[in-house]
């Protein structure tokens, strides 16, 4: 299963916010129920997966060298802050203040798949970023080629 769609969720009083159903329905079997959330290094929104995507993110950083400048920095931008959130009997999570903080999400958020992870925004950042993307993909015309079987 892949995280798939945009849909937007309220922030409570308490800072907890409902993952969307079929955000919950791809983590299901995971051995993990809830996500892991962490700051973006790409864009300002928090990057989320389940536990199996951290697990595949630790065994290619084994594939670096374990002393390497590049194996020290994407640990620490990856793993350091991660954060694991079990969903309450409702499916809400409570998102840390940095996080948070980091994203300029105030009173709602975007959850917004990106099939095998997603990432979360504010919504008028997101808005902004893709406004821009839909722009230069329309004009770059970008094409993909599938794996053959």
């Amino acid at each position: 299963m892949l995280f798939l769609g945009t849909i937007e969720n309220k922030l409570d009083q308490k800072g907890r916010i409902s993952v969307p159903a079929d955000f919950r329905m791809v983590v299901k079997n995971s051995t993990f129920q809830g996500v892991i959330l962490f700051h973006s290094f790409t864009n300002k929104c928090i990057e989320g997966c389940s536990m199996e995507r951290m697990e595949m993110l630790s065994d290619a950083t084994d594939n670096l060298d374990l002393f390497s400048e590049e194996n020290d920095n994407l640990n620490s931008l990856i793993f350091s802050d991660a954060r694991q959130l079990s969903f309450d009997v409702t499916g809400r999570i409570v998102i840390p203040s940095d996080l948070l903080e980091f994203a300029g999400i105030k009173n709602s958020a975007l959850f917004v798949g990106k099939g095998k992870t997603f990432q979360i925004w504010n919504p008028d950042e997101f808005n902004k970023f893709q406004n821009n993307v839909r722009k230069k993909a329309f004009d770059a015309r970008p094409s993909l080629s599938f794996k053959k079987e």
